[in-house]
């Protein structure tokens, strides 16, 4: 299920985006997380990395770490101001991220402005990483056109 929140006006003034899917907990369901996340970003007008190694690292450690059979894993984008918020979300709770033997959360750390983690209703945890973006060029106003005193 893809699931796209529209905003109201008084959000869209500032500028909240979400968007949210729910995937199986498999290298398929990581890899199709890390393909919606980039064609989301690309339909918000947003740049594709780092999100995109974010997700793809968060993605795979809840596929491999965070699995637990027959439950899905759930992806979480969300932009407010100049912030997109990734959020992967799985029910193996009693398995916390740590930096272990791989280098995924490693790679997260590098490339996020901050990230951590918390525990959700139960049996949910969630990882999450904040990146910041870079200042939208349609919100600033040109500046006015000098005459050059001919016509």
């Amino acid at each position: 299920m893809i699931q796209e929140t529209p905003t109201s006006e008084s959000q869209a003034h500032q500028h909240i985006r979400n968007f949210s899917v729910q995937l199986s907990p498999t290298p398929r369901g990581a890899r199709l997380a890390r393909l919606l996340a980039v064609e989301q970003l690309r339909a918000w007008g947003l740049p594709l990395d780092p999100a995109r190694q974010i997700v793809a690292e968060l993605a795979l450690n809840a596929v491999t770490h965070g699995r637990v059979p027959g439950r899905d894993f759930r992806l979480l984008l969300y932009v407010v101001a100049q912030t997109l918020r990734i959020e992967v979300t799985d029910t193996a709770r009693d398995r916390r991220p740590c930096y272990g033997t791989g280098h995924g959360l490693r790679l997260v750390d590098a490339f996020s402005t901050r990230w951590g983690w918390a525990l959700g209703a139960h049996p949910r945890k969630t990882v999450w990483a904040e990146v910041e973006l870079p200042p939208d060029p349609r919100r600033t106003t040109p500046s006015p056109r000098r005459s050059s005193g001919r016509r």
